[in-house]
């Protein structure tokens, strides 16, 4: 027989108070509200990886989400991603402290120049011995967009024309611009780089124009691991022919089979292998020693939480401010160019019917919750496994308790029952996860090496 396949887990956080489950950092135990101070994600990054945990997944914004109430005071108010931090600027730290654990951050196009962009991510990799891996974004707050000098939010399916022209300049950098084994450091003969073997890579498009080259020597893993999370069509194909891993919040095990085989399909028609792509789940646990005990924890932390920072969370990532409707309201009456994601996974979670407000007060909640002993939490992740799932993005309620509560109570169990790894495998975070420090030659990105040499000789 076949042994289990072990699932993948990642700590999704945020450098911000509030993240997903909101109000938690007026919790005793809610160490979030120090999320300024860089110890704290440095012990988090360690407790982590001595855990088994495979990466810790920043999360990340560049604007306040849309209006809650008539305006913004309500995001300030609750911390509702307001304030937060730039969470590349810490990776360096939590590399320095841990051998083995991956370090994945959230940006965008609109964010920087592709230029600097594969320069501060090349050298981030070397840091990190090659354990960085990037959340492709393309950034759906209105808000974010007018803070870098645009009008307003670009037509969602333009903002993924963008995001491929800009990943077209990071893949001649990252891929084409230096050859193997340009770099020569040879101190006898005093050549320190082959320029023979290091290309400008004279790149013209409709946004970008990028002469080179790369002023960074090949990181090993050249193209840092490439993480993406639209669910639109558009969305979709992206990761189908660009990702590696798809964070996906599906309601149930049917539904992200269902997403999963479809997503494979898109990826095989794209020429490339339907392995390439991994698919993680995002979930949270409130974890007993009984199921009484777990059900009595989870009606703790429903007094706790926030129900209008769920809401207005949700609403203002549509750009849509729901705070003046009633309960019964239906949600998708209204078309916006804001993230997609979000209405999807609501859609799926009412089989079909058409969602109300009283829906989505109590589904961003429960949703993706997994209550129960550590015995009944295996046993559901097991039904997430066999749907297609490859891995976990953990969403927490509190930092650090909900990370330390799983890897001392819960990860025994999946040990045992083969739903977790026992060790880390040596390597890049590309070659833990798939075996390899490269990207495949099937991947679009590799369709750049040697290209700017041979186009040389022609020339």
């Amino acid at each position: 027989m076949t042994p289990p396949r072990p699932l993948h887990f990642a700590a999704f956080v945020m450098n911000t108070a509030s993240h997903i489950t909101h109000g938690l950092w007026r919790a005793p135990d809610g160490d979030q509200i120090r999320f300024n101070d860089l110890d704290l994600w440095v012990d988090l990054a360690k407790r982590l990886e001595a855990g088994g945990f495979d990466a810790i997944f920043f999360a990340d914004v560049v604007g306040l989400y849309g209006d809650y109430d008539g305006g913004w005071e309500h995001h300030a108010k609750l911390g509702l991603q307001i304030p937060s931090n730039d969470p590349l600027v810490i990776l360096s730290a939590l590399a320095s402290h841990t051998e083995h654990l991956g370090l994945a951050f959230t940006a965008g196009p609109i964010q920087e120049a592709p230029f600097n962009f594969a320069r501060r991510v090349s050298t981030l990799d070397h840091a990190s011995n090659g354990r960085i891996a990037w959340n492709i974004v393309t950034s759906a707050l209105e808000n974010g967009w007018r803070n870098f000098g645009h009008d307003g939010l670009l037509a969602h399916d333009d903002r993924y024309a963008w995001a491929d022209e800009y990943l077209d300049v990071l893949y001649k950098l990252w891929e084409g611009s230096w050859d193997d084994g340009a770099l020569l450091a040879d101190r006898a003969s005093g050549v320190y780089a082959d320029p023979t073997k290091i290309h400008k890579i004279h790149h013209v498009s409709e946004r970008y124009r990028v002469e080179g080259p790369h002023l960074v020597a090949p990181s090993p893993q050249r193209t840092p691991l490439l993480f993406q999370a639209g669910s639109s069509p558009v969305g979709r194909d992206f990761a189908a022919r660009n990702a590696e891993a798809q964070f996906i919040v599906s309601p149930d095990p049917e539904n992200a089979r269902k997403l999963i085989d479809d997503t494979r399909r898109l990826v095989e028609g794209h020429g490339r292998h339907r392995d390439d792509l991994k698919f993680f789940q995002g979930l949270s646990f409130v974890v007993g020693s009984t199921e009484e005990e777990a059900r009595r924890k989870e009606a703790d932390l429903e007094e706790r939480i926030d129900i209008d920072g769920m809401i207005a969370h949700f609403g203002g990532s549509l750009g849509i401010d729901l705070g003046a409707y009633e309960a019964d309201t239906p949600i998708d009456l209204i078309h916006t160019e804001g993230g997609q994601s979000g209405l999807a996974w609501l859609r799926e979670s009412v089989d079909g019917r058409t969602p109300t407000l009283g829906d989505l007060t109590r589904l961003r909640a429960r949703g993706t919750r997994v209550v129960g002993t550590p015995e009944q939490i295996a046993d559901r992740l097991a039904q997430w496994r066999d749907a297609g799932v490859d891995g976990v993005n953990v969403i927490n309620q509190v930092i650090p308790g909900s990370y330390d509560e799983l890897i001392e109570h819960v990860f025994p169990v999946l040990r045992e029952r083969g739903l977790a790894r026992d060790g880390y495998a040596e390597g890049t975070l590309r070659r833990k996860l798939f075996g390899h420090d490269k990207l495949p030659d099937r991947h679009p990105a590799a369709q750049y090496r040697g290209a700017f040499a041979a186009a040389e000789v022609a020339a």
